[in-house]
């Protein structure tokens, strides 16, 4: 197993700078954020480490070289924008961009991409997988024959009222990822494990770990902490907005033993990304590196 990050909570570094820094801090790999040049629609995205678009062997070459020479691995390319948008041109804008993203892995040598399935929040779950049938065999396919996994976060994508009421990402819940792969079985279609997000909606991650071992690609190591002071103001039927606070390994309410104990029982070997989104830990760049090695020290002890 080894230790990593997401690069999207770095954005005023290029790719180098943020690699070097990363080699310095003890981290063995990196996850690196390869969003279109253009503004941000939400916070850590809109981050470009890597230029897709202009991405070329030459340049893919010299990439992994320099990634080498700081001893780091890439554990994925990370690009989470919406594939079931209800705007068809939008929809249409992204999945060329994430195809794009797989193209690059495959040219770095990268094993996963990581992205959302996406959702219509003003549209049912079953009316959602149907787009989704209509939407993703393809997606999953193109990635398949370039020999890349596609990792989906388990975000429900449902923090502000621009998101309400159903969120913007569908893959949230063990009952919707048994009947997405029912739909898509591909052996290269899994998740990217967060289990912050399964905290936020009280299911088991010790359980989801030992269910849908075979299924996860790629970890993100972050914390959340319910407000329960929030709870109450708010209630569940706000689907966290008013109680759900993002926080730095640590600093919420998971129990980091008990789910690597479940990790390294399900035999996943590969790297955990620590994933930045603590407003405490914002506003500048030397205050988010203090969160990544605060982060980092609470999760190096279970790293093997």
């Amino acid at each position: 197993m080894k230790l990593g990050f997401l690069t999207a909570a770095l954005p005023g570094q290029n790719l180098e700078d943020v690699a070097k820094w990363g080699a310095e801090s003890g981290f063995e790999a990196i996850e690196i954020a390869c969003w279109p040049y253009e503004k941000a629609a939400r916070r850590y995205a809109g981050v470009t480490h890597i230029d897709v678009e202009n991405l070329d062997q030459a340049k893919a070459k010299q990439t992994r070289s320099m990634l080498e020479n700081y001893g780091l691995t890439i554990s994925s390319l990370a690009y989470y924008p919406n594939p079931l948008h209800p705007d068809p041109e939008h929809r249409a804008a992204v999945i060329a961009h994430l195809k794009k993203v797989i193209d690059a892995a495959a040219l770095l040598e990268v094993p996963v991409v990581g992205t959302f399935v996406g959702k219509d929040k003003d549209k049912t779950v079953p009316q959602n997988l149907e787009l989704y049938t209509q939407v993703w065999p393809d997606i999953v396919k193109y990635a398949g024959e370039r020999e890349i996994k596609i990792a989906i976060e388990n975000c429900p994508m449902i923090f502000s009222y621009d998101e309400w009421p159903g969120g913007n990402n569908l893959a949230s819940s063990p009952a919707i990822w048994r009947k997405m792969w029912e739909i898509i079985p591909d052996d290269n279609f899994g998740l990217n494990l967060d289990p912050s997000h399964l905290v936020l909606q009280m299911i088991d991650y010790e359980r989801v770990i030992r269910e849908f071992s075979d299924k996860i690609f790629h970890v993100h190591a972050k914390d959340l902490h319910i407000d329960w002071e929030g709870v109450y103001n708010h209630g569940i039927f706000s689907q966290g907005m008013g109680w759900q606070i993002p926080r730095l390994p640590g600093l919420g309410d998971m129990d980091w033993s008990k789910f690597f104990a479940a990790l390294t029982w399900s035999g996943y070997d590969y790297v955990v990304s620590i994933e930045h989104e603590d407003r405490a830990f914002e506003g500048d760049e030397a205050l988010v590196k203090r969160g990544f090695y605060l982060a980092r020290d609470m999760l190096k002890p279970f790293i093997h």
